[in-house]
Formats: structure tokens, C-alpha cells, sequence
């Protein structure tokens, strides 16, 4: 195996691996708050399942990239080819593992307040897309990259 294809799959496993991680803390974050605002008020259990769930998106962002990037993993590819697939990976994967973890932080102060009786479950999902947009932001940069160099 040559040393492009090496850097290739580091970046894909970076892609998937980090937005995953991210993803999944995100979610426990506002998960947690979800069943502590249920056993409060049973019925805050809907904007709950919805605010909690907001940080799953990095995770989609990051399997997408991988598989706009998966077919050009092969011994045909350049260095640089291999190498631009690694800053795709580096730059998907931490802006979706920070995005995420910080997104389920916001979604769980929104969670904690709707079960204190607060209607804030929009101010929530507003307060909740600025986080995210920076793993779109990844995403649509990680896209450009694929059709520059590949």
C-alpha cells in the first residue's frame, strides 16, 4: 500500500470517526437533560426528543463526506490527492467533533429550561444552528476541496 492511500483512509477515518464522536457526545449531553426535565414535566418530553437530537446532524455530515471522498482512495492516486483527502478528513472531522459537543451544550441549557417551565424551544433551535453552521461550513469546504484537486 502506498503512502497516498494511507493518508486517504486516515482522512475518511477521520471523517467518520471524530463527527461520530462528536455526534454521540452531543447527544448524551442533551439526553441527559432530557430525562432530567421529563421526571420534572412529562410532558416536555416532544421539544426535548427534538432538542436533544440536534447534535446527530455532525455525524450525517461526516459519513456524507466520507462517501463523496471513498472512491478516490486507490493505489492510482497522487500524494497530493491522498494528502488534500487527509485535510478534508482533519477539517470535517474536528469542526464537527467541536460543533457538536458545544451544539448538545446549547440543546441541553434549552432542555433544562423548557423543564423548568420556560417556553424557549425556539430561541433553542436558533441559539442551537450557530454551532452547527461551522460543520456546514466543513462540509461545503471539504466538498470544494473534492472537486479541486480530485
Amino acid at each position: 500500500m502506498n503512502i497516498s492511500v494511507i493518508l486517504a483512509s486516515i482522512g475518511l477515518g477521520l471523517m467518520v470517526g471524530l463527527s461520530g464522536t462528536g455526534s454521540a457526545i452531543g447527544l448524551v449531553t442533551g439526553g441527559s437533560s432530557a430525562i432530567g426535565a421529563v421526571k420534572k414535566k412529562p410532558e416536555v418530553f416532544g421539544p426535548s426528543l427534538i432538542l436533544s437530537a440536534l447534535p446527530a446532524t455532525q455525524g450525517l455530515y461526516g459519513f456524507v463526506c466520507f462517501m463523496l471522498f471513498f472512491g478516490f482512495a486507490n493505489p492510482d492516486m497522487s500524494l497530493f490527492q491522498g494528502a488534500m483527502i487527509l485535510a478534508a478528513g482533519i477539517a470535517m472531522g474536528i469542526a464537527a467533533l467541536f460543533s457538536a459537543i458545544h451544539q448538545g451544550r446549547v440543546c441541553a441549557a434549552g432542555i433544562s429550561a423548557i423543564g423548568s417551565g420556560h417556553d424557549v424551544l425556539g430561541n433553542t433551535l436558533v441559539l442551537a444552528v450557530f454551532p452547527e453552521l461551522y460543520a456546514l461550513l466543513a462540509l461545503v469546504a471539504s466538498i470544494m476541496i473534492r472537486y479541486q484537486v480530485l
